[in-house]
């Protein structure tokens, strides 16, 4: 592309840039026409940094917390996700309770553009600093697995948020009751996901009776791939339901209100 450019006008079109200073163009050419863009973010956004430790299937961050901004959720009220693997919806509920803009302590290829004005920027970030709240509301995060919980808690400690959030280790039958209403939100394993478990329509069974039983009044919201074990949950129709892909696999945000 750039020797391109620099044929059609006979000169070098640009300094050579060392590491430090490149800039990616990227070019995309479709049904006969040519785009031309400039990355202005650098590292991808969807990567927070606090994510060092991975369970199994992790969600992007950016995934976790369009789910949770899509219920409404206010970050004022109790939230539990009861399959926290290492920990991303729970620290995202944590930041979006406190306020925390994302992006707040990273890098952007901008920064270095000659028409990027510093000192304006400087001044957004201090606000946004200035809009963080000093705690958030009860946030609980579960998973048998052991290794996942010392995952998220290592996740939420290099984000800030581990004093926000409590983690526990058991299983979905021994979840505890909290003062609600409030937000369940959950990414349990499926079929297409974790291939070690063939059969999960009982833990589906169980899930849902727990809900039926102990979070009356709560807002649930399920990610799954599968419409039997979503069946199995016996939560009768979602109030909606959300198409989207979870690392390449088409899924299902599916929301109810548990009466």
């Amino acid at each position: 592309m750039l020797g391109a450019i620099e044929d059609h006008f006979k000169q070098p079109s640009v300094k050579k840039a060392d590491d430090k200073e490149k800039q990616i163009v990227l070019v995309r050419l479709v049904n006969d026409v040519c785009t031309i863009s400039i990355d202005s973010s650098g590292e991808l956004l969807h990567r927070r940094g606090y994510r060092q430790a991975v369970a199994k299937a992790p969600l992007r961050e950016t995934l976790a917390a369009g789910l949770l901004l899509s219920t409404g959720w206010d970050g004022t009220t109790p939230f539990v996700d009861p399959f926290c693997g290492s920990g991303t919806l729970p620290i995202e509920a944590a930041l979006i309770a406190r306020h925390v803009a994302p992006g707040i302590n990273r890098f952007y290829t901008f920064e270095k553009w000659p028409i990027f004005e510093g000192d304006k920027f400087k001044t957004l970030v201090e606000e946004a600093r200035k809009a963080i709240l000093p705690s958030a509301p009860a946030l609980y995060g579960s998973d048998r697995d052991q290794g996942a919980i010392e995952m998220a808690s290592a996740n939420a400690a290099r984000t800030g948020v581990l004093t926000d959030i409590r983690f526990a280790c058991h299983a979905i039958s021994d979840l505890p009751v909290f003062a609600g209403p409030g937000l369940l939100v959950t990414n349990p394993p499926y079929g297409f996901r974790v291939t070690s478990n063939k059969d999960l329509r009982n833990l589906y069974a169980s899930f849902g009776k727990l809900l039926r039983e102990k979070y009356s009044g709560w807002q649930v919201g399920i990610l799954c791939s599968e419409p039997p074990l979503i069946h199995a949950l016996e939560l009768g129709a979602p109030v909606s339901t959300l198409s989207i892909l979870n690392g390449g696999i088409p899924v299902k945000f599916y929301q109810y209100k548990i009466s």
